[in-house]
């Protein structure tokens, strides 16, 4: 069963461009990992940027959660965050036609 995660990231006041640029050496690294099938940031209203990811298996997400790509993550963003990031990890429901009816 494949894995949806959405990961918040609250930017300092002003660095919202500056997070989501030291956010791309390890998005690229992400992208080659085993079970990715999307890992992409996206600008949201209220200020923050939100991550979007699913993952072939949980085993993969795991991998990914204790991997390389995400400790160059982490570094490349150090200082840059005013507050914890937000993980959420679900599972679909699938409903309605199988091209719209989950992720």
């Amino acid at each position: 069963m494949t894995v949806v995660v959405t990961a918040v990231f609250h930017p300092k006041e002003g660095a919202k461009e500056q997070l989501a640029e030291a956010m791309r050496e390890g998005i690229e690294a992400v992208h080659a990992e085993p079970g990715c099938e999307l890992y992409a940031i996206h600008d949201a209203a209220d200020g923050t940027i939100t991550m979007i990811e699913k993952w072939t298996t949980v085993e993969d997400l795991d991998a990914h959660g204790s991997g390389a790509a995400v400790k160059v993550l982490g570094a490349g963003i150090e200082g840059l965050l005013a507050k914890p990031t937000v993980v959420t990890r679900m599972t679909p429901i699938p409903l309605g036609t199988p091209e719209q009816g989950a992720l």
